[in-house]
């Protein structure tokens, strides 16, 4: 699929209500292999308030300590592409378009 047909495809994922609990994660992460448990060390930032600033602000201050960092905030504010990104640079749309080709059949 290319970046439209990805985009198309998550637009039309249903979303019904709130469903409280780890256990559809859980149940996606077991198809995959458990990517989760690969030596990533991973820090999640939650609360109402200031998310997407610390984020930032922490992504940084790892990046200039000599860190890989990979960071993903929600929503975006032009381009779906923003959501993602590895040291500061931005995922490419070809990369969503393969990985959610690649993690489809496990998502239907």
């Amino acid at each position: 699929m290319n970046y439209e047909e990805a985009m198309e495809y998550l637009q039309g994922l249903t979303r019904f209500g709130i469903n409280l609990g780890l256990s559809r994660i859980e149940e996606l992460l077991a198809r995959l292999g458990a990517p989760h448990r690969k030596g990533l060390k991973i820090i999640h930032i939650g609360g109402t308030n200031g998310k997407g600033s610390t984020t930032a602000m922490l992504a940084g201050i790892l990046r200039a300590a000599g860190y890989r960092v990979g960071a993903f905030t929600s929503p975006h504010l032009h381009s779906y592409t923003e959501r993602y990104t590895i040291n500061g640079i931005q995922i490419k749309k070809a990369e969503i378009a393969a990985l959610l080709t690649e993690l489809r059949p496990h998502l239907d």
